[in-house]
This record gives structure tokens, sequence and C-alpha cells, in this order.
């Protein structure tokens, strides 16, 4: 009974033992090797972070811009160089024909108001329930004499531009570098991608559709962000026309130029047109504006952003905000602008690597929304 109970009996399974051994002076010399060169790394990045700045302004530019410098190829049988440089030419007369109609009429706006912000305050007066606050307050004088100065002060900041020579050559430069950089990679983009991909052995087809998609996400982010903020210039025109606001046109593309950048950008443009509105039959076509803005954001939140994008960016809200905060920190203006499209290109990063940890060789993913056909960028298996 004995023997039949101790056979039946299950054996109990060992205690596992946990031994802390001390580093060998190998890992040891490893580990401060590797931490040393991080550290170098860090320090090295820290010094030329102004140069890796141009560099990635340079690279989104240039994936920007490359499907029209492809498309104008295609029809037009001329030197790639001469394209790009047509290319640069329109744009920088664009960028002047704004400005030497936005700058202008901003002005005669401001001194407008300037000079009406007396009789203004007086229509306001006239009702009943602003007075009695007013009174109390002194909302209207308050505004009146800001509004007075606002000449001044426009003069005021003004006055040092004078002064910033140094700053305006170092503009200057960096702007010069930013387009040489940028031809250049549009000139050679596709051999230099070819080379570095021909390095990657197994892996080529899974690092060449990871590029295809995050070129996809940006030059679709780019370019979809210049059509809406041309759109919202056209609406803006001819809202403003209708009511008799003058200078339509330069208000719309002041419109244009704030909805470039994400989130705060059409408020910001829609306060300044607002401010205009107060010179023309106040307070209707104030009103009126204000409800056609709140319309058009909510079309263009929900109709002409997703048909525009169509599928190319899925980034989680969240990160949307965080990234354009960041990028604005850092970059100002322009980092706000890269700061989305930058967030899509580390997603998908970021999802070809969780996809393929396990199998280093494995062929990527092909991110949602974009195109599998690595002719969409042109990188092909032999260099141009």
């Amino acid at each position: 009974m004995t023997s039949t109970a101790s056979s039946n009996r299950v054996a109990s399974p060992a205690p596992t033992t946990v031994r802390l051994a001390a580093p060998s002076f190998r890992g040891l010399v490893r580990t401060v090797l590797i931490l040393a060169v991080c550290g170098v790394m860090l320090y090295l990045t820290w010094r030329v972070r102004g140069v890796l700045r141009l560099a990635v302004i340079s690279l989104f530019l240039a994936l920007a811009l490359m499907p029209v410098v492809d498309a104008v190829c295609a029809k037009v049988r001329a030197p790639r160089a001469l394209v790009i440089l047509t290319v640069y030419v329109v744009l920088i007369a664009i960028v002047a024909v704004v400005s030497y109609v936005v700058v202008p009429s901003l002005v005669r706006e401001v001194q407008q108001l300037s000079h009406d912000a007396p009789t203004y305050a007086s229509e306001l007066r006239h009702n009943s329930a602003f007075r009695h606050y007013d009174d109390r307050h002194h909302v209207s004088a308050t505004l009146v004499h800001d509004a007075q100065r606002l000449p001044q002060l426009l003069t005021k900041a003004a006055g040092p531009l004078k002064d910033v020579t140094a700053e305006a050559v170092t503009f200057i430069g960096e702007l010069t570098t930013v387009l040489a950089l940028t031809f250049l990679l549009l000139l050679h983009g596709r051999r230099y991608v070819n080379l570095a991909l021909a390095l990657t052995g197994e892996r080529e087809p899974r690092y060449r559709n990871l590029i295809v998609g995050i070129k996809g996400a940006v030059a679709g982010y780019m370019l979809g962000n210049i059509i809406i903020s041309v759109l919202a210039t056209l609406a803006t025109w001819v809202v403003l026309s209708i009511l008799g606001v003058p200078y339509a046109l330069a208000l719309g593309l002041v419109v244009g130029f704030f909805d470039l950048i994400p989130l705060v950008g059409a408020t910001l443009g829609a306060i300044l047109v607002a401010l205009a509105t107060l010179t023309v039959d106040f307070p209707t076509a104030t009103i009126v504006w204000v409800a056609f803005i709140i319309v058009w954001q909510r079309i263009e939140d929900y109709v002409v952003q997703p048909f525009v994008y169509g599928r190319a960016l899925r980034v989680n809200p969240i990160v949307t905000i965080v990234s354009v905060l960041i990028g604005a920190t850092l970059l100002g203006i322009l980092g706000a602008l890269l700061a989305i499209p930058t967030a899509a290109a580390i997603q998908i990063v970021l999802q070809d690597w969780w996809t393929n940890r396990g199998d280093p060789a494995a062929a990527v993913e092909e991110p949602q929304g974009m195109d599998s056909d690595a002719t969409v960028i042109g990188i092909s298996a032999t260099a141009p």
C-alpha cells in the first residue's frame, strides 16, 4: 500500500534559483563603448542641428514638389533640370505677387480701421445693453485708443527691420541652401535612393515599399494642404466680394496662407478678416462672415479634407496635436506645417517595425491608402 501510494505521488517541480552574476569585463567594456558612442553621436547631432534642420526642410520640399516635376516632365520634353528651375521661378513669382498684393492691402486696412474706430464705438453704444456695460468698464474707449495706435505699432514693429542686416543675410543663405539641396534631390533623388537600397540586400523590397509609403504620405499631405488652402482662398474671395469688403482677394490670400497651418490657422485668418469686415456695413457683414467661416470650416473638416487626403494619412488626433505643438516650438510656422507629415512618416516606420519584428527579412506590409507600385516615385531597380 505504501509503495503504491509512493508511486502515485506526483513529484513537485524543483524551485527555480535565480543567481545574479557579475558582468564580465568584456561586457562592461562593450556597454561603456556603446554609451560613449551614443553620447558622441548626440553631441555631434546637437552641434549640427542647424544643418540637419535645413536638410529636413529640403527633403520635405523635394517630396512635395516631385509629383509636380514628374507630371511636367511627362508632358513636356525638356531637361529635368530646366523643369525644376521653371517650377522655382513660378513659385517665387507667386510669393512675390502675393506679398505685393497682401502687405499694402493690410496696411491700408489697418489705417482705415484706426480712422473709423470712433464711429464703430458710437454705433455700438446705440445698443442699451452694451452701453450699460460700457459705462461701467469703458470698453469702447479702450478699443478706440488701441485701434488708433495700430498704425504707430505697425511702424514701430517695422522699424527694427532696418537693423537686421545680419539676420537677413543669414536667411538668404539658408534659403539658398534649401533651394540648392531641394534641386539636387529633385534631380538625382532616385539615384541616391537606389544606391542606398542596393546596400540592404534581402531587405531591399521591404525598404523600397517603406520609402514609397512615406513619400506618398508626405507628398499627399503637402499637395492636399495646398489644394485646401486654394479652395479656402477662392471661397473667401467670393464671399467678401459679395459683402463689398475692399481688398477681398488680398484677404482671401491671407486666409489661404493661414489655412496651411494645422489646427489654429483657419481661425487666425478668420479673425483677421473679421476685423476687416468692421469697415463695411457693421455688424451685418461681420455676422455674415462669422457664419460663413463656421460653415466653411465644417465643410473643410468633413468633406474637403477627407476627399483631398483620401486614406493617405491616418494619424491619431492626439499624435496630431502633440506633433503640431512640438513642430511649432522647434521651427515655428514651418514646424507646424511639417509636423503632421512627419508624424505620418514615423507612424509608417513604426507600423513596419511592428509588422516585421519577428522576421527581419519579411516584406513590409503595404500601408493603407498607399499605392503599392514603386513607380509612383520612380524608384526602379536600376538607377536612371
